[in-house]
């Protein structure tokens, strides 16, 4: 497997945190898990395909967007992950996959815990006040996005926590959020979500146009490599088409395709992914809104939202796609299918149907969204047997 990467440091420093941090299982490894590429070769000859790239960019740094627990007692808080198979939390004050400002915003968080009194979660005895942060950065700002989860329906659990931590963030802080989840529960957002200070939504410019992500939505970890999945995406779409996105969250992929196609029927389920979908679709000149469609729902259950296309683009979770989707696309398969897939076993188990239903395996390329784990995100196009449609770049 060939690999397309900006240059890596050739010494990885130690982590501090491993054991008992779960989270780089691979640490300092550069090449692709084993099992996933022998798995894609092996695809990839199959279909009579060179064999897969695999694009990637330093692990070091890279995560932009974290969740994080909050545990310990109010004079030493601890915030990280819980060690594998337990509540016990691996502190990671000096995490070196995060992106710097995460870091330094954990810490903040940890001054102002002390100095408000606020007690951290405790799971068995389900007390305490603080049970979670997510920390989102901005690119273009470099400004942090953040959501603290408290144990309770209201702000008012945290006492002044949140006006400390503010204070103490300054001009770091891009939006800041309470979220409440006072339920005995393993779910790390809970469903109410109150704005508290800034602005509503980070915005990434992904595909040349402005992307929203509100605190709730769904966002890719590693937003550099996943910027570069959808400008490969937009290469394997020819211009004057009808498209369909599938799962396409706050419009990440497709909005910045609107210029370009004849139209794109946006398919998505979650209110916050839609509440994002609707902030970029506003911001796009009128003759593209125009262009635009929203089916709302599961994607199994909004199968008209493909119906016609000429090309379907579907990002589903790990499980991988709707079977009542998956089924449509079988019967009534499009000139073009793209993957973007989250779960290559679920991916693999799906491409015999989909290759039975008249689709055949143009291309396979692998994105390393999450270095130094098992994991790989696969990028497929499939093409209908008696079509051929351009493929972008030739990359040898």
């Amino acid at each position: 497997m060939s690999t397309i990467a900006t240059p890596s440091p050739s010494n990885l420093a130690t982590c501090p945190h491993r054991p008992p941090c779960p989270g780089c299982p691979r640490f300092g490894e550069q090449t692709p898990p084993e099992q996933a590429e022998v798995a894609l070769r092996a695809l990839a000859a199959d279909a009579g395909l060179q064999s897969p790239i695999l694009h990637a960019s330093p692990g070091l740094g890279h995560r932009h967007r974290a969740r994080l627990a909050v545990r310990g007692r109010t004079k030493s808080p601890k915030v990280g992950l819980f060690q594998a198979g337990s509540h016990r939390i691996a502190d990671t004050p000096r995490c070196g996959v995060h992106h710097p400002r995460i870091n330094e915003t954990v810490e903040v968080l940890k001054r102002a815990i002390r100095a408000t009194g606020i007690a951290p979660y405790a799971d068995k005895p389900h007390r305490g006040e603080i049970r979670y942060v997510q920390v989102v950065v901005e690119r273009s700002t470099q400004q942090v996005q953040v959501v603290l989860v408290g144990n309770g329906n209201t702000p008012d659990v945290l006492g002044e926590l949140p006006v400390v931590f503010e204070r103490e963030m300054g001009e770091r802080l891009q939006g800041l959020f309470f979220n409440g989840q006072p339920e005995r529960s393993n779910a790390i957002l809970g469903p109410i979500m109150l704005p508290l200070a800034g602005n509503p939504t980070v915005v990434e410019q992904l595909g040349g146009v402005d992307v929203h992500f509100p605190p709730g939505a769904f966002g890719q970890n590693h937003i550099p490599l996943y910027e570069r999945a959808v400008d490969r995406i937009a290469e394997l779409v020819p211009e004057g088409l009808d498209l369909a996105e599938a799962y396409c969250g706050v419009g990440s992929i497709g909005l910045g395709l609107l210029g370009r196609a004849r139209s794109i029927r946006f398919n998505e389920r979650s209110p916050e992914g839609l509440e994002g979908l609707a902030l970029g679709l506003a911001a796009r000149p009128e003759a593209e809104q125009a262009r635009a469609s929203i089916f709302e729902g599961a994607a199994g259950d909004r199968l008209d939202a493909i119906r016609d296309a000429d090309l379907v683009i579907v990002d589903p979770p790990r499980k991988g796609i709707d079977d009542a989707l998956l089924s449509a696309l079988m019967v009534s398969p499009p000139k073009r299918l793209i993957y973007l897939a989250c779960g290559l076993p679920a991916l693999l188990a799906e491409l015999p149907g989909l290759e039975a239903g008249g689709l055949r395996l143009r291309g396979v390329e692998a994105f390393d969204f999450f270095p130094f784990t098992e994991h790989v995100e696969t990028l497929v196009w499939l093409d209908r047997n008696e079509e051929q449609f351009p493929s972008g770049r030739t990359i040898a």
